[in-house]
């Protein structure tokens, strides 16, 4: 782990049941959290939703959730499930139940993709042609009126709204007692609202609003940040009865290891490998987001850096050159190595808050894990 204090690490990861998960070890339970996760929800969709999508009337639209549902890796549902297992007393029937409420967070999720993808005119996802280009295509190939763009983008859309609404009901119908939801779902509404209002503020900055470097990083931490990380393990441990204590360090935990993976996220939007993330290169750059990573060198350039970085941000169409030479100036103004510092420095003060923590040795090292495998990724 750069940059990441040892001794910390070290104290994380404490002998003992926790020792197990570390490693291989760890990764095989995580595998087997994802596919539970993917199959809890493939067994929603198939019961619960494959009537409406056929209502629908566009056939293809079960295969992209499909494609959806079993190709992500989980992780908002594996915090979720951790947010329980630091409360939860264990038995079969609860933590089934735990894994079927966890689990809703992938369709969330979906829905915040398929409105992502839209918003951002975003051509690929996941290497493959995104939802709203599929619609555009379906709507060609079936010889249908008007515009096929608009038309894919409204499908997608509606799909998105759908899943939203199923993510809900997912976790209602999950199997938790109705005073687990209760306690949940103030704070479920709570992230909904932080990512559309984060979606707000993405779409003015967007527009030309040209943030300050401080509003970006408040965005990714709003919008982000606590979708991905904090909220869900909140979520968890409030259904699982944790005390107020825990929550709140689950919520530090969440919120340092959130913006982690935004800085990470940003990082990979402008310099990732396109086999490997499954998005365009420099995708970020072509659509002019106005990340932390953008926002960092235009801070950092010195004034004959800054105008050439100003006017690539202000021009609409830039070709394959031109996001090269933005990429080139970004990385000379040590942008890159200041976005790693902050990831680093986010990243140990989660470690520290574990380091302190009371949690269980298995659930500690799990967050730790977790946190690396936020941190670390390249996709």
């Amino acid at each position: 782990m750069s940059g990441i204090d040892d001794r910390l690490l070290a104290a994380a990861l404490r002998p003992g049941r926790a020792a197990r998960l570390a490693g291989e070890s760890f990764d095989t339970w995580r595998a087997g959290v994802r596919r539970a996760a993917i199959d809890a929800v493939t067994d929603f969709v198939a019961d619960r939703c494959a009537e409406d999508l056929r209502l629908t009337g566009v056939d293809i639209t079960a295969d992209v959730l499909a494609d959806f549902v079993g190709d992500g890796k989980c992780l908002r549902s594996t915090f979720a499930y951790l947010g329980w297992l630091a409360g939860a007393e264990s038995d079969a029937e609860s933590d089934d139940a735990a894994v079927r409420a966890a689990a809703s967070f992938d369709l969330l999720h979906i829905f915040a993709l398929l409105q992502d993808d839209v918003m951002d005119d975003s051509p690929l996802r996941r290497g493959r042609p995104s939802a709203h280009v599929r619609f555009a295509q379906w709507h060609r190939e079936n010889g249908l009126n008007g515009s096929a763009e608009r038309f894919g983008a409204s499908a997608a859309v509606l799909l998105g709204d759908l899943c939203l609404v199923w993510a809900g009901q997912m976790m209602r119908e999950s199997g938790l007692s109705a005073a687990a939801l209760g306690r949940a779902w103030p704070r479920y509404d709570a992230m909904r609202t932080e990512l559309a209002v984060g979606q707000f503020a993405d779409l003015v900055n967007d527009a030309g609003g040209r943030p300050t470097l401080e509003d970006v990083l408040d965005v990714a931490r709003r919008k982000s940040g606590n979708y991905t990380v904090r909220r869900p393990l909140e979520i968890g441990g409030a259904l699982a009865g944790c005390p107020e204590p825990t929550l709140r360090l689950l919520g530090r935990y969440g919120a340092a290891v959130g913006e982690a993976f935004q800085l990470r996220d940003d990082l990979l939007g402008i310099f990732g490998t396109p086999t490997v993330t499954g998005k365009p290169a420099g995708g970020d750059l072509s659509e002019h987001k106005a990340t932390s990573v953008v926002m960092a060198a235009h801070r950092l350039a010195e004034p004959a850096v800054r105008n050439q970085l100003t006017e690539l941000m202000s021009r609409r169409d830039l070709d394959a050159g031109d996001i090269a030479r933005w990429q080139h100036l970004i990385a000379a103004t040590g942008a890159v190595q200041w976005i790693e510092q902050l990831i680093d420095r986010r990243l140990s003060h989660a470690l520290e808050r574990l380091h302190t923590s009371p949690l269980d040795d298995t659930v500690r090292t799990a967050l730790v894990n977790m946190a690396a495998a936020c941190t670390q990724r390249a996709a």
